[in-house]
């Protein structure tokens, strides 16, 4: 039985999956000529070719060494496509593979898929301006420089000589006629193209100057099937997805489905110890599979999510082994949360009032001096984080992170000021999930009602409204994402309700209208003389806004009922 197509396998390792492929190949009449890395152990290999000496069909060429990005590779495709061409005179295309290969379909399909298209040659072959998968950082450059070293064992002395020669300014020079491709190496080329590239009088010229391109196994035929075949079909017909790092995609049991959907004739690279896939997909298939066009593209949805997942991570998740570089990452948390500065202070039971009023779980200040204070007073929460402050500060942007994570799904609210630690503002201000409210200067209520020395309470206020003012510079930095609202105490206080309401709306909480209770604002009579007491001592607080030293505002220090509502 003869056949119109005729397989080459290069084999490197999983020799008994190798012999399983080679046979179904075979079962179907197709010729199969293995090529079997020279840096396979000898036994091995004897054990292999004894183990395929009743096919007939199977033969062996000579063996290449093959290391990744040389010129074994190619040598060892040509001999195999040198045996294949004189052995079987009757292959019209000749399918090039890898022991990893898997048929996924009958192999008469692909047969009569070629028959159909007998001229065709498919070769997946780009210029380096067309292509943009490359990965490395080396396009034209890969065909004008020499590398004289392994990228893959000597890494430091393949970049130091490529850095010297384009110090120096060297080119090598291509030969006349060549156009430079780029593309898969999983080929199918048809008899007449394929000896054309082999016998073409030219032949020395070009092997002397692919031996010196870098990975000549994506350029080599790529380039030379461009100037014999009459017709390209710029695709491969093997299935070959690669990661974001140029690695090929490993194909496991789990991928059945995925395989089955993308209608391709052979998929790469498969795990030897797949044994479900191949049980299946070498099993007699026909008739259970409907003819159609290879569209990899049904599946191209799932390895761009894939790639995105392993690259940028998921928002607010970070794995322990790995924390991405500043601006690297992907979202810093996971689910939006409000940070409210200044408001526990303004208002009695503020923490209380916002918990009924949004359905959230509101904390006091989560990253006070002494502990985390978390809602309820638990001292552990969602994911076993604890309320020590030593472990919270330890790793301050993890801790909050977390929590977020933790209790993803349910808004999260927490107090903050320039008395807590300060090392968050700047991962507060980066997140897009971020809510921040701030009241300047309201952390003097709590001074004004203290029985403290007022040398002590002037020193503090000077401390506190120094950390917020920088605090602000960092939240009004031209890298914030989050959503910041800023307001003087004194502008804050001649209209609570609207700022609260304005607030209560933008967290999405379901409110009938206005509010119909407000928190109850603190005692404010005789702020203003405090703040005026602080200014003759010298201390100038600024941050509190313009608020009078006659105490206009201790009218409003009563609260607050339906009738100031506009309803």
């Amino acid at each position: 039985m003869s056949s119109s197509l005729g397989i080459i396998m290069l084999v490197h390792t999983a020799l008994h999956r190798a012999e399983q492929v080679a046979r179904h190949w075979t079962a179907a009449g197709c010729p199969v000529v293995i090529h079997v890395d020279r840096k396979v152990d000898r036994q091995a290999h004897d054990d292999f070719v004894a183990a395929c000496a009743d096919d007939p069909l199977i033969v062996f060429c000579n063996r290449h060494v093959c290391h990744w990005g040389g010129w074994g590779i190619v040598a060892a495709t040509q001999t195999a496509a040198t045996l294949m061409l004189d052995r079987f005179p009757d292959v019209h295309h000749v399918f090039l593979s890898s022991g990893a290969c898997l048929p996924l379909r009958p192999v008469q399909d692909l047969i009569d898929y070629l028959a159909d298209r007998p001229r065709v040659d498919f070769i997946e072959s780009a210029t380096t301006a067309d292509v943009s998968w490359t990965v490395g950082g080396l396009d034209g450059e890969r065909f004008t420089l020499r590398f004289p070293f392994s990228w893959r064992k000597h890494r430091k002395l393949f970049d130091r000589f490529v850095k010297l020669q384009r110090a120096i300014g060297y080119r090598r020079r291509i030969p006349e006629g060549l156009v430079p491709h780029m593309g898969s190496q999983w080929w199918c080329l048809t008899r007449q193209t394929l000896s054309a590239i082999l016998q073409d009088p030219k032949r020395p010229i070009y092997d002397r100057y692919f031996r010196q391109v870098w990975i000549p196994d994506e350029s080599y035929f790529q380039t030379l099937a461009r100037l014999y075949s009459p017709q390209i079909e710029s695709r491969s017909l093997t299935l070959s997805k690669f990661d974001h790092q140029g690695r090929p995609h490993i194909f496991y049991d789990d991928h059945m489905q995925l395989l089955c959907r993308s209608d391709c004739f052979v998929a790469r690279k498969i795990w030897p110890d797949a044994n479900r896939l191949y049980q299946t997909f070498l099993s007699d298939q026909t008739g259970t599979l409907k003819p159609a066009e290879p569209n990899p593209g049904r599946i191209d949805r799932v390895f761009s999510k894939a790639a995105e997942r392993r690259t940028r991570g998921r928002d607010g998740l970070y794995m322990q082994s790995r924390f991405p570089r500043h601006g690297s990452g992907n979202g810093l948390t996971a689910f939006p949360y409000s940070v409210f500065q200044g408001f526990a202070e303004l208002f009695d039971d503020f923490e209380d009032w916002l918990g009924n009023a949004t359905g959230a779980r509101v904390h006091g200040h989560l990253f006070a001096p002494d502990r985390a204070e978390f809602a309820g007073g638990e001292t552990i929460i969602n994911g076993s984080l604890s309320d020590c402050a030593v472990l919270r500060d330890y790793n301050p942007t993890a801790f909050l992170s977390n929590l977020i994570w933790n209790t993803r799904g349910e808004r999260q609210c927490f107090q903050f000021g320039p008395a807590d630690t300060q090392k968050i503002n700047w991962f507060l201000a980066r997140d897009k999930n971020a809510q921040v409210c701030v009241v300047t200067g309201a952390w003097a209520v709590p001074l004004f009602k203290s029985n403290r020395n007022f040398a002590d309470i002037r020193a503090e206020a000077a401390r506190l409204q120094k950390i917020e003012t920088e605090q602000l510079e960092v939240l009004d930095s031209v890298w914030t994402k989050a959503r910041v609202h800023v307001w003087s105490m004194a502008e804050f206080v001649e209209s609570p309700i609207e700022r609260l309401q304005m607030i209560i709306e933008e967290m999405g909480a379901a409110q009938p209208g206005h509010l119909i209770e407000a928190p109850r604002l603190v005692n404010l009579d005789g702020f203003g003389k405090f703040l005026q007491n602080l200014k003759n001592q010298g201390m100038h607080p600024h941050l509190m806004g313009d608020f009078p030293d006659d105490d206009l505002f201790s009218g409003q220090n009563r609260p607050y009922h339906k009738p100031y509502l506009v309803q």
